[in-house]
Formats: C-alpha cells, sequence, structure tokens
C-alpha cells in the first residue's frame, strides 16, 4: 500500500490521524525483526493518551511512574522537607534557653542542681543544633528531589512516545477478529483519562508537597452519627431475629448436638483401643500399608503426649462439621452442575464465604446461637462448605455431554444418570472437594475454640494467651497429625476409585 493512501479499517479502528497510522501500522508490519516507532503525540501527552486509547494494561504503570516523580518534583518545587526538624529545632531551643535561664537562677541561690540544669540546657542546645543541621541536609536534597522527578516524567513520556505505536497496531490486529474490542477516540475517554491524569497529579501534589493540606485529602469525611445508628440498628435487628426465630435456632442446635453426641460416643466414649484399631483397619483398607503405618505413628503421638481425649473431641467436632457441609453441598453442587444459572447465583455467596475473616463468622453465630459447640460447628460449615459445592459443580459440568447422551438414547432416567452416569465420573472431583472441606474445617478448630467448642483448639489457644511455645507448638504438631491422617485416607480412598 502507498504510504499516501488510508487504508479503511486503520481509519475506522484510529478515527484520528488514519493516513498517519496506516503508514506506520505497513512499516511495523513489514519488518520481521524488532522495529521502533516514535508518536510524537502520544511522547507528549503520555498516560493521556494511553487511556484515550483505552491501552490501560500499560496504562496503569505508566500512570503510577509519572504520579510518583510529579510528587517528587511538587515537593522539590513546592515542599518544605525540613519543615519538621525546623520546628523541632525551634522548640528545643526554647526548652534550653528556659532551662539554662533557670539554672543561672539556681547557681546564683547556690542550689546544687543547678550545675545539673545548666548541662541538660547545653545537651537541649545540642539537640536543637543537630536537628537544624538536619533540617538544611533535607532541604539540600530537594534539588536532587527534582532532578529525579523530572528524570523519571521524561522517560515515562519518552517510554510512552517509544511503545505507543506498536502497542496500538497489536491492539488493531486484535480488533480486526473481534470488533468489540474499544477502539476510536471518543471524547468521554478523552475526558476521563485526562481528569485522572491531571486530578491525579494536583491531589498528590497537594497531599505531599504542601505544609498543610486539606483535610478531605488526609482522611476520609466519615460520619460517627452514620456509624452509631447503624451499629445501633443491626444490634436490633439481631436482637428481634434471635428472639423471633429462637425456636428455629434452638432446633438446629438441638440437631448438630445429637450428631455431635453419637460422634463423642463413638471417638471418645470408646476405649481408646478400639478407636484406634478401627482408625488404622480404615487407613490399610483405603490407603495402603504406609498410610496405616503413618497413621499408627500419628496416633501414638496423641496417646503418648496425653492428646488422645482432646483429639477425638476435635475429630467428633470436625466429623459433625463435614458431615453437616457434604449432606447439604452435595446437593448443591449437583444443582449447581447441572444449571449455570443456579452456579451463577451461587458464586457470590460462596465467594463471600470463603473471603471473609473467619472472626466475623463468629460475631452473627454467637448473636443467634450463643457460644459453645454448637456455634463452633456452625461457623465451621461456613468456612468449609464451599469447596464440595464448587468442585462438585466442577465435576458434574465436566461430564461429556456424548455420554450423557448416549446414556439416554439407551432410555436412562434422570435418576439412572444421576446415579449411574454422572457421580461416578465426577467422583474424583468430588472427592477432592470433600477433602478440602475435611481439611478447611480442621482449620477452624483454634478459631472455634474461642466460642468455647473445646478441643485442640484450646489448647493453642491457651497457648498463645500465656505465650507457652512449648505446649503451643506439641497442640500444633497434635492437629497436624490429625489433619494428615484424614488427609491420607481421604485421598486414598479417592486414588484407588480413581484407579479402579
Amino acid at each position: 500500500m502507498n504510504h499516501t493512501d488510508t487504508d479503511p479499517l486503520v481509519a475506522e479502528f484510529t478515527q484520528r490521524g488514519a493516513r498517519y497510522y496506516s503508514a506506520e501500522f505497513d512499516r511495523l508490519s513489514a519488518k520481521s525483526g524488532p522495529s521502533f516507532s516514535f508518536n510524537p503525540m502520544a511522547a507528549l501527552t503520555g498516560p493521556v493518551w494511553l487511556g484515550a486509547r483505552a491501552l490501560w494494561g500499560a496504562f496503569w504503570p505508566a500512570f503510577l511512574v509519572a504520579l510518583a516523580s510529579v510528587v517528587l518534583l511538587a515537593i522539590a518545587v513546592f515542599g518544605d522537607p525540613g519543615r519538621d526538624d525546623r520546628a523541632r529545632a525551634d522548640r528545643l531551643e526554647m526548652q534550653s534557653a528556659e532551662r539554662l535561664t533557670a539554672a543561672e537562677a539556681a547557681i546564683a541561690a547556690g542550689d546544687p542542681l543547678g550545675e545539673g540544669m545548666k548541662r541538660s540546657a547545653e545537651g537541649l542546645a545540642q539537640a536543637a543544633d543537630n536537628a537544624r543541621a538536619a533540617a538544611e541536609a533535607a532541604q539540600s536534597r530537594t534539588l536532587g528531589l527534582g532532578l529525579a522527578g523530572a528524570t523519571g516524567l521524561a522517560l515515562v513520556h519518552l517510554a510512552v512516545g517509544f511503545s505507543a505505536t506498536p502497542l496500538l497496531n497489536r491492539r488493531f490486529r486484535r480488533w480486526r477478529g473481534d470488533h468489540r474490542i474499544a477502539h476510536g477516540l471518543p471524547p468521554a475517554r478523552i475526558i476521563f483519562a485526562t481528569v485522572l491524569v491531571l486530578g491525579g497529579y494536583v491531589v498528590s501534589g497537594l497531599r505531599f508537597a504542601t505544609p498543610a493540606p486539606p483535610a478531605w485529602l488526609t482522611s476520609f469525611p466519615a460520619s460517627a452519627t452514620i456509624y452509631n445508628e447503624s451499629a445501633r440498628w443491626l444490634d436490633g435487628a439481631f436482637r428481634a431475629t434471635a428472639q423471633g426465630l429462637g425456636g428455629l435456632f434452638n432446633g438446629i442446635s438441638a440437631g448438630i448436638n445429637t450428631i455431635l453426641g453419637l460422634l463423642e460416643i463413638a471417638l471418645v466414649a470408646t476405649p481408646w483401643p478400639i478407636v484406634m484399631a478401627a482408625v488404622l483397619t480404615i487407613a490399610w483398607q483405603c490407603a495402603g500399608r504406609r498410610v496405616a503405618v503413618f497413621s499408627a505413628a500419628a496416633l501414638a503421638y496423641l496417646a503418648f503426649f496425653g492428646f488422645w481425649e482432646k483429639s477425638m473431641a476435635t475429630v467428633a467436632l470436625l466429623g459433625t462439621a463435614a458431615f453437616l457441609c457434604v449432606v447439604a453441598g452435595l446437593p448443591l453442587g449437583i444443582w449447581a452442575g447441572r444449571d449455570s444459572r443456579v452456579l451463577n447465583a451461587m458464586r457470590p455467596v460462596l465467594d463471600l464465604m470463603q473471603t471473609m475473616p473467619a472472626f466475623v463468622y463468629l460475631i452473627p453465630v454467637i448473636a443467634f446461637f450463643g457460644i459453645g459447640k454448637p456455634p463452633g460447628i456452625i461457623a465451621t460449615i461456613i468456612f468449609g462448605m464451599p469447596p464440595v459445592i464448587r468442585l462438585t459443580a466442577l465435576g458434574i459440568a465436566s461430564v461429556p455431554e456424548n455420554i450423557r447422551e448416549a446414556a439416554t438414547a439407551f432410555g436412562a432416567t434422570r435418576r439412572f444418570l444421576l446415579f449411574r452416569v454422572d457421580l461416578p465420573m465426577a467422583k474424583p472431583s468430588i472427592m477432592a472437594g470433600i477433602n478440602q472441606t475435611l481439611l478447611m474445617c480442621l482449620s477452624m478448630v483454634v478459631i472455634a475454640s474461642l466460642i468455647g467448642a473445646r478441643g485442640l483448639g484450646e489448647d493453642v489457644l491457651s497457648a498463645l494467651q500465656y505465650a507457652a511455645v512449648g505446649k503451643g507448638i506439641l497442640a500444633g504438631l497434635a492437629i497436624l497429625a490429625c489433619a494428615m491422617v484424614i488427609d491420607r485416607i481421604v485421598q486414598g480412598q479417592g486414588s484407588k476409585n480413581e484407579h479402579r
């Protein structure tokens, strides 16, 4: 193409400067090796040009470096780096003069403390001299700050000038395959990029370079009244909910206590040789000889260090929480795996459950259920349920559609598809979700102990309170032993099923 011609696609993409960009794009495409192109307008406007052209991946690094450079320039031109040290020097000189006057009066009166007060005044004077020297040194660094800021800003604009056209050419090639990609120079984007860049420069300069920046820059104008009223409203809402649904919450606690009581009878009240033999047998059958030997060593550690009863109580808490997670999570995961709309509706809730700090769960749980083991189990369920839902949905959604179609063609019912096709093929993913849920439930034992869940978490919490490092490490190793035994058994069962 002649450089005087304009490619219609380039004209549609760039909207402005089409002839220039047609020639530059042709030149860049004609060279197989590295090629350079300098865009004067991009170099002049810098990050604004990148934002106006929707090159946000390059805009943010350039804008942040330019912003730091502008701050250095503003400090050098308008700032006063030695202000704090000079104020300190003036304050010390005043104190030294007052102390010296008092010392001279004491010496004249024959007070033996006069000499000590005089030496103290001399020390304050020396400190004032040091502060003033530090202020002068800080002031002398303004030239270096200004040079650094100017150099950084120039380098940013030069880098934008050299990289602008190649970046735009790369975006043009992508746009030719997908016209939904942002292109052109719409006025709204130009205004937004300009206001963002210049506003950032001005606000940052005011914040770091002025002696007394505006209050709205140093602290957000929060409202204590709104905060207090919101807190009072939430307190009233939680109290009203707890009173109105007290029967429901008591019923949930009673159900959890029933499951927990059965597990505690099986694990805590049953003689330890029976429990240990059962665990080792399950480990041997599910995961093999090595896991059985490892489980024996872990259980021996728990027994010899006196953690057996608390470990079994912890496993009972974990088992109750994990059982309820699986009972509720598997159907939800199957439902979400079969219907993408359900998964999209669940995803924000699952994200909230996994990303919210675990301590936050304890606040509403205590408000509705009080303290004790059931609230600890409920907080653990909230934290541990998302993995089994997500991985079950992933496993169900990953079953090949042609297998379902083949089963349907042979007359399979929805029940047959679920139990004979979907669940067997999704079993590795489901087992991974169950494994992750178990381990996440176990990771909550220390936090749950804060509201009376007890178990091994109580020992770790006590060690933290009294800085008992040795006891804390031993209790932590006991939790680790429980986690590793459970993990090895579940992973071994999953590997055996997958091998089959």
